[in-house]
């Protein structure tokens, strides 16, 4: 008897085979099978002509969702096909969250099997996990089904019936999704406040104590009886006190005058308070909080979190990671337990097994947290993992065994100090027991250097003490505005709120950011014009669709259609046809919308207009001559836009360029100008004997009102040749470039070699010998370095001696010889697999290479004439799972676009098996 598995990918299918018996033949799905159209050609003839057909959904029809075979799956769907042919049983194993069993109930309405069906289930890909789930299968679960069909329809109602609108008030291009629209809104209302935030200051006083040799700080808390202000004491709006603090606001001439008065007089302790405190572990993983810590930790964004978590589980490293559960197994318990005590003593165990349970009422994406696979955990460096996959995999081993460990015990210590009228503060922590510290301190890489940095140690003081007060000073202080969401806030915000799943939140800020609606500067999401526009409009006309507690209930009415609590036909009826609904709204408020107010935002505090148009934001203002109108940098945010900022732009527009000096050399006036990408220095006048004059931009953090003839010369000079290097010859040059200031070293046919300028080189005056210096170290880039070290060297190559290695790459271990890359052999692992069978499988995979390269040839013409997919008006992270891979580019050469199609369509194979990773 021959049993045919299916899971979503062929990382997955590699893992789960080496578990399965003999009889099983495992294939990948490369993710759905079936979607709703994403462009008009895959929208079948017989329902073209239908209205309802441009949605891919018909709303006349009990919203049936109209499904297709992608393109790009036809021959998957063959291949399940032909399997399924031989197989005398089907078990359908793919992800055991809503969309995995979307996957699965796809998979049997494209299959049609006449065979028994299983469905599997399973949390870790262990061989202890795999045979479990083999012996409790189960039928797909028709209500989970439902519940991702409805949000999926549901999503792509909101997306299909705003974007246009959009299109037509705002700009072309724009997109609304039901999740998207709320979280861009969090933005938006975040940089208003910024905005709208006034600065406040105030003065204090700092004084350095001693006793007993050893110093220690204190700061003035009260004046007269008085407190004094901190920044809490503020109005963000108007920058003053708020009213009814009693408090007393220190200027900076009281502040001196106090440091004077008091400097030589006598200080007391008055009064001393220790108050022990504890600390338990946080709670294993969840999706969310994995995206959080990950974005602290390792500044990975959500995105690239999920895509290296989804590839640990795959290989069987830790467990299903789109979960909202924290709950741990009592495998797991034991598991974790057991590290403790072998890496740190019994006396760090928690005297009993600690539980968690979730809080969250939609929890429901898995039955428990995210932790290591298997009931012993590896230690990470038991794993061969390397890069981003050991770091995240290290992150969420210490997370799991610090829950088993004891509480952190620790002594908080108040002093009171007094001289004369003026009373100041002292507080210490002291460490009494580190507990879980001693494995995993939260928003720390380094748990030791954490425990000392949380220590701040006073010397023993008792009431009635007179320290020594050694140094007193004045010291200002402004009020901050509220900080911009970084990926972890917004994550955590949009969880606490209720809005959209954990497992979507990568794909959703991926989207916010794709689409033009942020920018991620400084691990910061700052939203743009554009941003406000929407926003804008869909909180006059649309208020219901981006209010945080609306969609919120969306979500909840979402999950108890899972359950079974509310029915799926009316909800979708109500949402889209009803009085109040979508379509009706979509109808009436049309006509009122004005193109001309939506695309225009009032700024608080600008004369000016600030406009959406084609090419981005741009200012408005009425001249004499007209309408003078000026391009924004797309670097300048809506919250730091003001009027000084605003007159330089219009005074460049109307008055031109502001004029650095003239060249030495050419006599031609240089000038200083704003661009979309910001400030750049021009050589000469733009005419029709020179209509591309040369223009250099200025680096990242230079201050444009400190721009000297002497730097803009050097910057229109760049490339800068540096010198020769003594070993190849080759011509070393410094320059700026996209991501900055930057040297490079020309190798000839062994191409070029790169690095970055670091914090106190300057792209002016470098030189050769730092130069070469930079050239030397190891390259830190995106992808794997030139220098990567292998994690096992297997030895020469019997044809031409080069060496045959073991790396560690991101989806797993591969061997490589030359330029040939190829993965381990089924069955084998870096230990065991020796230089004859790695030869083998780098012929094969070399031999395979060239089989593509003859196809790419004789698909030339075919593939030239493929147009690029348009844009999707809908911004759905469920959605752009199954997209991703659909997106060619559109080429003129035919031979480019053979080229192009044949990379596509190696990579479409990925990023289908990963589909979900990308959410």
């Amino acid at each position: 008897m021959s049993t045919l598995v299916i899971v979503e990918s062929p990382t997955k299918a590699k893992t789960i085979r080496g578990f399965l018996p003999r009889g099983y033949q495992v294939e990948a799905s490369m993710g759905h099978v079936r979607d709703l159209p994403q462009t008009a050609k895959e929208i079948p003839e017989t329902v073209k002509s239908e209205e309802w057909a441009k949605i891919g959904v018909n709303v006349d029809g009990n919203f049936e969702p109209l499904y297709v075979i992608p393109q790009d799956k036809k021959k998957v769907v063959k291949a399940l096909k032909d399997a399924l042919k031989n197989a005398d049983e089907l078990v359908l194993a793919t992800d055991e969250d809503r969309e995995g069993e979307s996957i699965s109930w796809h998979l049997l309405q494209v299959l049609q099997p006449k065979v028994p069906i299983k469905r599997m289930v399973f949390h870790e890909i262990t061989e202890e996990a795999i045979q479990e789930a083999l012996k409790n299968c189960r039928t797909v679960d028709e209500q989970l089904v439902r519940a991702q069909e409805t949000r999926r329809i549901l999503d792509r109602l909101v997306g299909y019936t705003l974007s246009p609108l959009l299109w037509k008030k705002i700009a072309w291009g724009l997109s609304a999704g039901r999740v998207q629209s709320v979280a861009v809104r969090l933005l938006v209302k975040r940089e208003r406040q910024r905005r709208a935030f006034r600065k406040g200051s105030y003065w204090d006083l700092k004084s350095t104590l001693s006793k007993d040799n050893t110093p220690f700080e204190a700061r003035l808390v009260s004046l007269r009886g008085t407190r004094i202000a901190n920044g809490s004491d503020f109005d963000e709006n108007s920058g003053q006190i708020i009213a009814g603090r009693n408090v007393l606001l220190l200027e900076e001439a009281e502040a001196r005058s106090l440091v004077d008065r008091l400097q030589s007089q006598p200080w007391q302790v008055t009064n001393l308070e220790e108050r022990a405190s504890t600390r338990k572990p946080s709670p294993p993983f969840t999706t969310s909080t994995l995206q959080q810590e990950s974005n602290r930790k390792l500044k990975l964004s959500a995105r690239d979190t999920m895509r290296v978590a989804q590839s640990l589980y795959e290989q069987g490293y830790i467990t299903y990671m789109r979960t909202d559960s924290v709950n741990l197994s009592q495998q797991a318990i034991v598991a974790a337990r057991s590290c403790v005590e072998q890496m740190y003593g019994k006396e760090y165990l928690s005297p009993e097994p600690r539980r968690y349970s979730t809080k969250s009422k939609g929890a429901q994406e898995a039955h428990e947290a995210i932790r290591p696979a298997g009931s012993t955990f590896r230690t990470p460096q038991e794993t061969g993992l390397s890069g981003r996959e050991l770091q995240l995999y290290d992150l969420i081993w210490k997370r799991t065994v610090a829950t088993q460990m004891a509480e952190v015990q620790q002594l908080n210590i108040t002093v009171q100090l007094q001289v004369e009228d003026a009373g100041f503060r002292a507080t210490g922590k002291r460490i009494v027991f580190p507990g879980f510290f001693r494995a995993y301190v939260e928003g720390s890489d380094d748990p030791d250097a954490a425990i000392e940095s949380q220590e701040v140690i006073l010397p023993s003081l008792r009431t009635g003490d007179r320290p020594n007060c050694q140094d007193l000073e004045a010291i200002g202080h402004e009020t901050q505005p509220p900080a911009r969401f970084t990926e972890a806030s917004l994550v955590k915000t949009l969880e606490s709120e209720g809005i959209g799943r954990p497992s979507t939140y990568a794909s959703i800020i991926g989207t916010i950011i794709d689409r033009g609606y942020a920018q991620m500067v400084n691990n910061a999401l700052i939203p743009t014009f554009t941003a406000f526009a929407v926003t804008g409009l869909l909180e006059k006309h649309f208020p219901d669709l981006v209010d945080t507690s609306f969609t919120a209930r969306m979500e909840q009415t979402l999950d108890e259609i899972s359950t079974g609590e509310a029915q799926w036909l009316p909800y979708l009826q109500q949402f889209y046809r009803g009085e109040q609904g979508l379509e009706n709204q979509v109808k009436q408020r049309e006509s009122q919308i004005d193109p001309t107010e939506a695309r225009t935002l009032d700024l608080e505090g600008l004369e000016a207009k600030v406009r959406i148009g084609k090419y981005g934001a741009y200012l408005e203002v009425d001249g004499d001559e007209g309408a003078v109108k000026a391009s924004i940098p797309q670097d300048l945010t809506p919250a730091d836009l003001d009027p000084e900022q605003v007159e330089v732009l219009l005074r460049q527009k109307t008055e031109g360029p502001d004029k650095v000096g003239f060249h030495p050399e050419t006599g031609e006036p240089i000038y200083l100008r704003i661009g979309p990408y910001g400030h750049y220095v021009q050589l000469g006048d733009e005419s029709e004997a020179n209509p591309k004059p040369k223009r250099a931009s200025l680096p990242k953090g230079m201050n444009p009102q400190q721009m000297t003839l002497e730097t803009a010369v050097g910057l229109l000079a760049l490339p800068r040749t540096l010198g020769v290097h003594a070993e190849t010859g080759g011509k070393i040059q410094a320059n700026l470039g996209r991501f900055g200031p930057y040297v490079v070293h020309d190798q000839g046919k062994e191409g070029k070699d790169y690095r970055s300028l670091k914090g106190d080189d300057n792209v002016l005056t470098i030189t050769l010998d730092r130069a070469l210096q930079l050239l030397s170290e190891p390259k830190a880039g995106r992808g794997r370095s030139k220098s990567a070290k292998p994690i096992r060297e297997l030895g020469a190559h019997p044809e031409d001696g080069e060496p045959v290695n073991i790396y560690s790459g991101p989806y797993g271990p591969y061997v490589k010889h030359g330029k040939v890359n190829a993965s381990l052999p089924e069955g084998e692992t870096v230990e065991g697999l020796t230089l004859d069978k790695a030869v083998q499988a780098l012929t094969e995979k070399a031999g395979t290479k060239k089989k593509g390269r003859s196809t790419t040839k004789s698909t030339t013409s075919k593939a030239s004439t493929r147009k690029s997919t348009s844009k999707s008006a809908e911004s759905d992270p469920e959605e752009s799972k199954t997209t991703k891979a659909k997106k060619t580019t559109k080429t003129t050469s035919t031979k480019t676009a053979a080229k192009k199609t044949t990379k596509s369509a190696a990579k479409t194979t990925k990023s289908s098996a990963k589909s979900k990773a990308s959410s």
